[in-house]
């Protein structure tokens, strides 16, 4: 009983840690409710005006040129939810005095289940809209910036862009199935400014010549907010799935890279080459705070996990350790490593999306290890076999590191080790 009050303990750590910290979703508002009715109070009268008039000058196209559409890109935070960023359409009505904000990336976090959705990869999203006043402020307090990207677009693209907006924004189409990689606040925004217009626009490519894959680009993002605990376990739970290349539009699930598209993006208006221009007209700063600079700090996964796998290991061959210490450590070690091949495995079978599938970490975090902590010490027949085979998969995968097709974390190579070593020793004990 003892033994299982403590497993049951060591797994919701994990779970608990995992749901908080490696969330891989965008910067997104708190409440839904909150985004869309009140800090939309003040603007809602112009709204309603906004799109009486809108349908009038829809029929008339006497004054639809006095919309003006553009994308917004907001800088990244500290939190891990913002850490990428964020993208959202600007649209507003020189005659209405219309200035509203359409978001994709809007979620009720308030949700009692929100965890439970989120671990199965269940995750409802919806299109939200809000007045810029209101949106602005926001990034203003948390020192974000926020980019300005104009866009070249005719009347009638202007008004047909608008109204599959408010389309999308009702009740009954608000809703979609959020993708980090695929279909997130970046990808829709992408989506519905391509296909919507009647003019044809077409991306250039943004790619560098050596394609990065998504875990390269999630990875550059984390670098630049020091995120190193977040990519420890990001790199630990997202399978090698992500791990291959991005093609040119792929890489728009980033809000940078999807400013980078619209700033390579041409658009034709008329059927003649010639008539081929830049999308993007203008592209100001709305809000840039002053600029800092950060360093890695001295508590990360790199030092952390390096000297507490030296000290652990020192510690297990010193005669002055007595064998219970020993076998406690060992117990201790095999067990939490098996509890995190145990959630690894867990999101590999049953999330409904595919980012955590094909966990090449699973090599070394065998989720047996949770069963077989417990029989470290004991003379069973299967103890000895059970280790060798364990330390030979770690060495496998130590030795193969730089050609796996997953790429793993490199601050994990001293816990790897460990384990070896460990089950070495204990395969001859």
């Amino acid at each position: 009983m003892k033994h299982c009050r403590y497993f049951m303990r060591m797994l919701l750590l994990i779970v608990l840690l995992y749901c908080t910290s490696v969330c891989l979703a965008q910067d997104t508002p708190r409440n839904n409710k909150l985004t869309q009715n009140d800090s939309i109070k003040k603007g809602s009268n112009q709204f309603d005006t906004a799109q009486n008039d809108s349908t009038r000058n829809n029929s008339t196209q006497t004054d639809s040129c006095n919309l003006r559409i553009s994308i917004l890109t907001c800088g990244p935070g500290e939190e891990l939810y913002s850490i990428f960023g964020h993208s959202a359409i600007r649209i507003t009505d020189a005659s209405t005095g219309m200035d509203i904000v359409y978001n994709y990336g809007t979620m009720e976090f308030d949700d009692f289940s929100f965890y439970v959705k989120f671990t199965k990869g269940q995750m409802l999203y919806s299109l939200s809209y809000a007045d810029m006043d209101s949106f602005l402020y926001e990034y203003q307090v948390t020192k974000r910036s926020v980019i300005e990207q104009q866009l070249r677009l005719t009347c009638e693209d202007k008004m047909r862009l608008f109204e599959a907006l408010k389309l999308n924004a009702r009740e009954e189409n608000k809703y979609y199935d959020y993708s980090f990689l695929y279909d997130n606040c970046s990808t829709r925004i992408r989506d519905i400014i391509s296909k919507t217009p009647k003019s044809l626009i077409r991306f250039n490519n943004i790619l560098p010549a050596k394609v990065p894959t998504f875990r390269n680009m999630i990875h550059e993002s984390l670098h630049k907010g020091q995120q190193h605990w977040s990519k420890l376990g990001i790199d630990l739970l997202l399978g090698s799935l992500i791990d291959k290349k991005v093609t040119n539009e792929q890489s728009m699930f980033l809000p940078d890279y999807l400013m980078k598209g619209f700033d390579s993006a041409s658009i034709l208006i008329r059927p003649d080459p010639k008539a081929l221009s830049p999308l993007v007209t203008s592209k100001p700063y709305l809000y840039q705070p002053p600029v800092v600079e950060l360093s890695m700090p001295w508590i990360n996964p790199y030092l952390v996990l390096t000297a507490l796998s030296i000290f652990l290991l020192i510690l297990s061959f010193l005669h002055s350790t007595s064998e219970k210490t020993v076998k406690l450590l060992d117990k201790s070690l095999f067990l939490v490593t098996g509890l995190l091949g145990i959630l690894m495995l867990s999101l590999w079978l049953f999330r409904e999306d595919t980012v955590c599938r094909n966990n090449m970490n699973i090599i070394w975090a065998i989720p047996t290890h949770a069963v077989a902590a417990f029989f470290i010490g004991k003379q069973k027949k299967w103890i000895k076999p059970y280790f060798r085979v364990s330390g030979i998969l770690g060495a496998l995968l130590l030795l193969g590191w730089p050609w796996w097709p997953q790429e793993l974390n490199n601050s994990l190579i001293p816990v790897i080790l460990l384990l070896v070593i460990r089950s070495f020793i204990l395969s001859k004990k």
